[in-house]
């Protein structure tokens, strides 16, 4: 137990255990870049069985009355998780308006998602805390004074506190991010196959297929409009509820844009065209702000780590020979 506890306080043992994890990390991450097409697979099969799915219970909730069993279309979710949450009631205690639509956004619906969120940010606090007061406490103080160990410990819940959430906003600030970057191909090849003929579910549903490769995200969500075409009783709220789950202003406007030809009978080819250019050159500005911000970003790694470089790199061989000729004299 000794040597454990040695083991886990060598600070070069953690640092090489960090380092451990980053290499797996990154190795992770090139993996799943070579494997994109198998997730696209996996997705596009679950959305189509997810559709299939409705369509049928859509036929079982006609032919049974209110109410009886096989009528509802929505998830269901009666796991461990669930419990929890009912028995505690965190939906009222950690209540959050918008948790619905960010877990729609982030790409994850139903209601397995929420109470996984609440759950977790119900207990992530605690295990937080438990982990800095075992460490702390248990393993090494380090020799800081009581206060500062409990300014820890109150971190380490705060922290807890908020990881849900700021890990919930990632997710969904990737999800657009990979969504926005191939919007505007997307409507290029849209308006190429609504101009050759195709219909608009035929059309979006082949540019689901196409744009997988450069956007899982992006192909589900085409999917999903797809399948929401076929069964919502009004083509409008497909839209809406496409520009909800991306909330990005370029794609909310292309929703309107398309509502607006199915409601006045506009030419639907125009409007794409029109909505594809200013889609690019929303990307391209979004471009060049992240271009001219970055010079202010390399300001402070090139004071930290590229002067002292450079400095010893110059200055390191005057003061050899400095100290050669001190040596000599």
């Amino acid at each position: 137990m000794n040597g454990f506890m040695e083991f886990i306080t060598d600070p070069q043992n953690l640092l090489s255990i960090g380092v451990g994890i980053a290499v797996f990390a990154s190795v992770l991450t090139l993996l799943n870049a070579f494997m994109g097409g198998e997730k696209l697979s996996k997705r596009m099969q679950a959305v189509a069985v997810r559709r299939e799915e409705l369509k049928r219970r859509s036929r079982q909730a006609m032919n049974v009355s209110g109410g009886a069993p096989g009528a509802s279309l929505r998830h269901s979710d009666e796991g461990f998780k669930k419990r929890v949450v009912e028995r505690l009631n965190l939906t009222k205690l950690l209540e959050d308006p918008k948790v619905i639509e960010n877990m729609a956004q982030a790409g994850w619906r139903g209601p397995k998602p929420v109470n996984t969120f609440y759950f977790f940010r119900f207990a992530m606090p605690f295990v937080c805390t438990a982990v800095a007061v075992f460490y702390l406490f248990v393993i090494d103080d380090f020799g800081l004074p009581p206060t500062l160990l409990l300014g820890v410990v109150v971190g380490a819940f705060a922290v807890g506190f908020y990881a849900p959430n700021v890990y919930l906003t990632n997710r969904i600030a990737q999800r657009r991010q990979s969504i926005v970057a191939a919007f505007p191909d997307a409507l290029d090849l849209l308006l190429i196959c609504v101009e050759s003929g195709m219909s608009i579910e035929a059309a979006i549903q082949k540019v689901s297929q196409e744009v997988g490769s450069q956007s899982i995200e992006l192909a589900e969500e085409l999917s999903l409009l797809s399948a929401e075409l076929s069964y919502l009783p009004e083509r409008r709220m497909a839209y809406e509820g496409m520009a909800k789950r991306t909330n990005h202003p370029g794609i909310k406007s292309v929703a309107t844009a398309m509502t607006q030809a199915e409601t006045y009978g506009t030419p639907l080819g125009a409007a794409l065209r029109i909505m594809a250019k200013e889609n690019r050159d929303l990307r391209l500005s979004a471009a060049e702000k992240k271009a001219a911000a970055l010079p202010a970003k390399l300001t402070v790694p090139m004071i930290v780590f590229f002067l002292p470089v450079l400095f010893v790199v110059i200055l390191g061989p005057a003061i050899i020979n400095i100290q050669d000729m001190m040596k000599g004299g």
